[in-house]
Parts: structure tokens; sequence; C-alpha cells
């Protein structure tokens, strides 16, 4: 059983353009709150028509399906992250480029629901290695894509990536 889920983030503890996304996680157990999520963007994924999950809301903006492909990516890569650091590895790690990961992906090839299932599987997986941290591991920090960051940072920032994007989806997309 992991140590309590620790405390909001203090501002030292991820890069400042990262505060647009932790800024939008609710107050509370970070990973009860990811488990909700799960729930929810679910529901909502589940909600929309596979007619609808190529388009985008607008030309050159990625389909519902790309965004939710980025979603899970994103959530691998911090996920990764929360890993590396958590256990004590303080070895610098690269930065990502989102729009590259999104074009060689090719999630408009696939359908809704198995991206859907997909997400379910990372996002279980995120769960459980948080789920493991003590509170020492928590605390931890590495340097990613050259900014210092915390576990409990990755942690935040996982959870208000998704809440942005599903945030989007609802308000541009449906």
């Amino acid at each position: 059983m992991s140590a309590a889920a620790p405390a909001r983030p203090g501002s030292d503890e991820y890069a400042p353009n990262y505060e647009k996304y932790v800024s939008l996680v609710p107050a509370g157990d970070i990973v009860a709150t990811l488990e909700r999520q799960l729930e929810d963007t679910l529901a909502l994924l589940r909600s929309v028509p596979e007619e609808r999950a190529d388009s985008s809301y607008e030309p050159g903006k990625w389909s519902v399906k790309e965004l939710v492909g980025h979603v899970i990516d994103g959530e691998r890569v911090f996920s990764h992250r929360a890993l590396r650091f958590g256990r004590g590895d303080r070895t610098p790690l690269p930065g990502y480029e989102q729009d590259d990961y999104v074009r060689a992906a090719n999630f408009n090839a696939r359908t809704l629901q198995s991206i859907a299932e997909e997400f379910e599987r990372v996002r279980a997986a995120t769960v459980a290695l948080l789920r493991s941290f003590d509170a020492e591991a928590w605390s931890r920090r590495g340097t990613a894509n050259d900014n210092e960051v915390s576990v409990r940072g990755l942690a935040y920032i996982l959870a208000g990536h998704e809440l942005h994007h599903v945030n989007i989806l609802r308000e541009r997309y449906l």
C-alpha cells in the first residue's frame, strides 16, 4: 500500500508551463482523482459515435482519436518519468515532440473503442505505479526536458493534462 497521497505540489516541483494543468486538478487524493477521471473519460469516449471520431473541430487540428491518443502518449511519458524518478534514478530525461508522436501513431486507422481500451489499460498501470510509492518516492525529483520535476508534480501534471484535453474534447469537438 502506498503512503497517503501527497498534498498538491509546490510551484517549484514542475516547470511553469505545467501550471495550466496542475491548476485544473481538484483538491484531494491525486490517485483517487486519477481513478475517477478514468471512469469519467471512458464514459465520455463511449458516448462519441465512431463516425465522429475521425473529425476535428478545425482544419489542421487533431481528430478525436488523435487527441485521445495524445493523452495516452503523454500519460506514458509522464508515468515513465515518475517511475524513473520515484525509483531514485537521477538521469536527465529528454523531452518529446507531441506532434511527431501523433503523426507516427496513425491513430485514425484504429477504432475509438480500441483507443479507449488502451487508455484504460495505461491509466490502470499508472495508478498501480503511483499506489506503490511511499512518502519518500513521492518527493523525489529528477530532470525532464531540462526542467526539475517531482514525482508528486508528475502525478498532478498527468491528471491536469487529461482534464485539459477532455475539456477541449467537450467544448470544441462535442
